[in-house]
C-alpha cells in the first residue's frame, strides 16, 4: 500500500476543514464542508458544483497541466455543448420535465468537457478506460480472477483497500442532497462530502431511486435509470470501471482489479469469512462478525421508503452497521442460488433484448440475466427471482435492496461476475453496436442516452463492446492451460513461501540419518560386546516391501477360497 498517495489527499481534506465556509442548511440535514467557493458534485465533479458552474450550466473544469478549460491548449479537449438525441422512450414513465435525471445532464449543465483522442475524465486529466501513460498512449489489460484464486496477500489486500476507500474522503466528487428545484435551480447549491467507496453508494441510490414529483409520499417508484431494462449491463460494467479507477489512484496500485465470486451451483455464502466480505455475527445473525473490518462500516442511503414517504433524497448521513443474514431469506421467490444449467440457458439465448424490454420481455438475454426471466424457460415476469437478483434476495440484507445494495461489499464481487456473464454473451454471439435499442427503451436506456449520474459523459452503446476494448479480461474465460495456471496460483504461493523450510528439514533429516547411520558404524566395530550390531546391514534400513513376503498376509478357508468384501458379497 502506497501512502504517499494517499498523503495529499489527507492534507487536502485537512485545508477544507481550514477553510470552512456556510452552505445551505435543510431540516435535519448537515452542512457539508464545500470546496472553492462551494463547489461539489453528484458523483459531482467538485469543480462543477459551485453556484456559478451551477448556474451558467457549465462543467468544463481546467486541466491542472496547463491551467485551460478541459486542457484545450495541451489538444487535450474542449468545452462543448451537449447534444442529447431526442429519440422517443418507452411508455413506462408517464411524465416529462419532473426529474433531474431526465435528459441527462441538461438540468444541471448544458455544457461539459469533450475529450479528445485516449483522454477521458470530467476535465480531460485521464486516460479512456484500457490506456495509460502520459498522453494515453500505452494500452493496458489487466485481469480480472476468481476471488478464491487471489493469493493470501492479494485477499489481504482486497480487503485493506475496500477499508481505506470506506475511510478516505473523495478528493475529486460530492454528492446532492436536494433536488435541483430544491437548490433554487442552482442559485443554493447543497452538496455533502462522503468516503470515495460512498460516493459510488450514492451513485447506485441515485440512479435507481423513485421520482420525485413534489410533497411527501407524492413519487413514483416504477422508474430506475441503471436496472429493468437494456442500460442495466453496461451502467453496471461502466460503475465497475470507475470504482476500479479510484482505488488504483488512492492506493497508488495501478495493477489493482476487482475479483469476482463465482456462485454458480454455491450452497451458501461462500465469501462471508472473516477473511474476506465477513462472516456471521454470533450474536446477531443479520450484523456481521466483529472479527471482520466490515462490521464497522456504517451505509447511507438504505432508506427508500424513508426518503419516499418523505419526498426527499438521502441526505447521505450514516444509517447504520450492514446487514446480511444469508440463506434466511423468502424461499419462494428464490429457492436457491443460480445452477450451472440455469446460466448456460441464460448465455444461450440470441436476442439482447425484446418486445417492451422490461421486465415482461420474453427469450431476453438482458432480462434473464437481470434476474426477471425465468433461467428456465426465458419468459418474463418471472414470480421466482434468477440470475442476479436471485443472488441480492438470498443475501436478505443491506443488498436486497436496489437502492442500498452497493453499501455490501460483495456486490462488487457479485457484479464482477454478473460483467463476466455479460462478456461471455457479447463473445458468444458478436452483436453489432446497433443491435442495442436506439429508442423506445425504458427512460434512460435507449442506446445514446447518457448515463447517469456519470460526469465525464458515457451513451449506454458505448459499452456494448466486449471488455478488451476496455482494456480488461476474466480469467474464467481465459485458455484451459492460462486458467489452470489461475486456478493454482494461491497453492503455488504457499508453496513458495515453505519452501526453503521444507528444504532446510530435508536436509536436517540427512545430516540426522547420516549422523545416525556413522554412529551404528562405530559402535558396531568398537563395540564387541553387542554382538547383534554385528549382523546389521544397509539392508535393514530399506523398506519391508523390498524383500520378499514370507507368509500370505491373507488365509484361505478350508475350500481354498480368499475371504475378504468380494466373497462375502
Amino acid at each position: 500500500m502506497k501512502w504517499s498517495a494517499i498523503l495529499p489527499h489527507f492534507l487536502w481534506v485537512l485545508s477544507l476543514l481550514e477553510s470552512y465556509c456556510a452552505c445551505v442548511k435543510g431540516p435535519g440535514r448537515r452542512c457539508a464542508p464545500p470546496v472553492r467557493d462551494c463547489t461539489g458534485l453528484q458523483q459531482f465533479p467538485r469543480p462543477c458544483a459551485t453556484r456559478q458552474a451551477l448556474l451558467t450550466k457549465e462543467c468544463c473544469p481546467p486541466w491542472d497541466g496547463d491551467g485551460s478549460a478541459c486542457g484545450a491548449n495541451s489538444g487535450r479537449g474542449f468545452c462543448q455543448d451537449v447534444v442529447v438525441p431526442d429519440t422517443p422512450d418507452g411508455t413506462q414513465y408517464p411524465f416529462r420535465g419532473v426529474d433531474d435525471r431526465e435528459r441527462w445532464p441538461l438540468v444541471f449543465y448544458n455544457r461539459t468537457c469533450q475529450c479528445m483522442g485516449n483522454f477521458m475524465g470530467f476535465s480531460c486529466a485521464d486516460c479512456k478506460f484500457g490506456y495509460f501513460g502520459e498522453n494515453c498512449l500505452l494500452k493496458r489489460e489487466s485481469l480480472r480472477r476468481n476471488v478464491f484464486h487471489l493469493t493470501r496477500a492479494e485477499r489481504i489486500q482486497l480487503v485493506s483497500y475496500l477499508n481505506l476507500a470506506k475511510q478516505t474522503p473523495s478528493s475529486d466528487y460530492v454528492v446532492a442532497t436536494g433536488t435541483y428545484q430544491e437548490m433554487e435551480n442552482g442559485s443554493n447549491p447543497t452538496f455533502a462530502n462522503v468516503s470515495v467507496y460512498d460516493i459510488f453508494v450514492w451513485m447506485h441510490y441515485y440512479v435507481s431511486r423513485a421520482a420525485l414529483l413534489g410533497g411527501p409520499g407524492n413519487v413514483w417508484t416504477d422508474v430506475d435509470f441503471a436496472h429493468w431494462a437494456p442500460g442495466f449491463l453496461p451502467w453496471h460494467r461502466v460503475y465497475l470501471l470507475h470504482w476500479e479507477r479510484e482505488i488504483r489512484k488512492i492506493t497508488g496500485d495501478d495493477s489493482f482489479s476487482i475479483p469476482y465470486w463465482d456462485w454458480r451451483d454455491a450452497q451458501g455464502c461462500d465469501v462471508c469469512t472473516d477473511q474476506l466480505m465477513g462472516g456471521r455475527s454470533p450474536r446477531d445473525p443479520s450484523l456481521l462478525s466483529p472479527g471482520s473490518v466490515f462490521s464497522s462500516w456504517r451505509s447511507l442511503c438504505s432508506q427508500a421508503q424513508d426518503y419516499n414517504a418523505r419526498g426527499v433524497l438521502c441526505d447521505a448521513l450514516a444509517e447504520g452497521p450492514l446487514r446480511r443474514n444469508p440463506g434466511n431469506h423468502d424461499r419462494n421467490r428464490v429457492p436457491r442460488l443460480p445452477t450451472s444449467a440455469e446460466v448456460a440457458f441464460t448465455l444461450s439465448l440470441a436476442n439482447y433484448d425484446t418486445g417492451a424490454m422490461d421486465r415482461t420481455a420474453n427469450m431476453s438475454f438482458r432480462n434473464t440475466m437481470e434476474g426477471f426471466g425465468d433461467p428456465q424457460t426465458g419468459l418474463g415476469s418471472s414470480s421466482r427471482m434468477g440470475m442476479h437478483a436471485a443472488l441480492h434476495i438470498f443475501m436478505n440484507g443491506s443488498m436486497s435492496s436496489v437502492q442500498g445494495s452497493a453499501n455490501d461489499p460483495i456486490f462488487l464481487l457479485h457484479h464482477s461476475f454478473v460483467d463476466s456473464l455479460y462478456e461471455e454473451w457479447l463473445r458468444r454471439h458478436s452483436p453489432n453496436p446497433s443491435h442495442f435499442p436506439t429508442s423506445n427503451a425504458p427512460i434512460g436506456h435507449n442506446g445514446e442516452y447518457h448515463m447517469v449520474p456519470f460526469l465525464p459523459l458515457h451513451t449506454n452503446r458505448e459499452f456494448f463492446v466486449t471488455s478488451k476494448e476496455l482494456g480488461y479480461e476474466y480469467s474464467r474465460l481465459l485458455a484451459a492451460n492460462l486458467l489452470l495456471s489461475e486456478s493454482l496460483r494461491p497453492y503455488m504461493e504457499d508453496l513458495h513461501a515453505v519452501w526453503p523450510w521444507l528444504l532446510l528439514a530435508s536436509l536436517c533429516s540427512v545430516v540426522l540419518a547420516l549422523g545416525v547411520a556413522a554412529t551404528t558404524i562405530y559402535v558396531k566395530r568398537r563395540v564387541p560386546a553387542w554382538p547383534q550390531l554385528r549382523e546389521w546391514s544397509w539392508k535393514s534400513l530399506l523398506p519391508l516391501q523390498a524383500f520378499p513376503e514370507r507368509q500370505p498376509l491373507i488365509k484361505r478357508d478350508a475350500e481354498n477360497k480368499p475371504g475378504g468384501y468380494t466373497a462375502a458379497m
